[in-house]
């Protein structure tokens, strides 16, 4: 399914830290709203150190809950939710706007190979990505885990799954093409830290992809491995230095970027539910 651009629109160009999380025991969507306010009590009595906090009460922190419907892959797929955090500066009126301080949202794109094996008072989302200061996420997390019986990971991605990526979004085609494919290694065994960055343009990428993609929307495990050699003797060629030895930390496209640490940035709508696919495969690999 195609997400609406508009309503998805502040999911693209904010740099997301994915995790992995395990089924939700006795999830109901109908109480999305009892839940913001249970969550928003927990908050508030986190930051006061634990000092009891009436729910309901106004507080400097407003949660919301929402469903964003348009995020899923198949009807087996629950929709995705959206978890925004909104602080209120203290003396401001009641009718100020509040600004969003921190975004989560736990999302399932074509994970029915999770959602099919479990019983049936479990609600998968296998996927959560999070955006704003880490003690938020923290505090997010612990709630979730503690609500609704579930386990947070952080999803770290391999350089195998990062030339995945490369490749896949370097073969995509769009009507402009406005960055550069770039790939950040890691040099091991070094006093210093020492990183290579390796920039090709997105026209030249593509033609190389389409010369190694036998199939038009197949990708096999051996055509990643050549593109990928293809770039490594290019580099070769003109530096001297193998690539191969290095670690692939990062990679970047016009599509999306990804860091080994499981941060992800996404760029285009259009491709936004391919990404969250690919994402999803991963946090189910790692539950599993």
């Amino acid at each position: 399914e195609k997400a609406d651009p508009q309503k998805t629109a502040f999911l693209l160009r904010k740099a997301w830290t994915v995790y992995s999380v395990t089924p939700l025991y006795g999830f109901r969507r109908a109480r999305l709203r009892d839940y913001a306010r249970l969550l928003g009590a927990f908050i508030a009595a986190e930051k006061q150190k634990g000092l009891a906090v009436e729910v309901g009460v106004e507080l400097d922190i407003k949660v919301a809950l929402s469903s964003l419907a348009d995020i899923r892959g198949s009807e087996l797929d629950q929709a995705a939710l959206l978890v925004q955090l909104s602080s209120r500066s203290r003396g401001s009126s009641r009718n100020s706007e509040d600004k969003p301080v921190w975004w989560g949202w736990f999302c399932s794109v074509f994970g029915d190979e999770l959602s099919e094996s479990v019983p049936e008072h479990f609600t998968c989302l296998p996927l959560f990505l999070s955006h704003g200061a880490e003690s938020y996420t923290a505090l997010v997390g612990s709630w979730f885990q503690k609500t609704f019986d579930c386990c947070f990971r952080r999803l770290a991605i391999s350089p195998l799954n990062l030339s995945w990526m490369v490749a896949m979004w370097a073969g995509c085609k769009l009507d402009r093409a406005t960055s550069a494919v770039e790939l950040v290694f890691s040099v091991p065994r070094l006093a210093q830290p020492l990183d290579i960055s390796y920039a090709i343009h997105p026209e030249d990428a593509k033609a190389l992809w389409d010369t190694v993609q036998k199939t038009p929307g197949e990708i096999t495990q051996e055509e990643v491995d050549v593109f990928m050699d293809c770039l490594y003797a290019h580099f070769h060629r003109h530096f001297k230095i193998h690539l191969a030895a290095a670690k692939l930390v990062k990679v970047s496209t016009t599509i999306a970027s990804a860091h080994c640490d499981g941060i992800v940035k996404i760029l285009h709508s259009q491709y936004l539910p391919g990404v969250l696919m690919l994402l999803t495969e991963l946090a189910i690999s790692q539950i599993q």
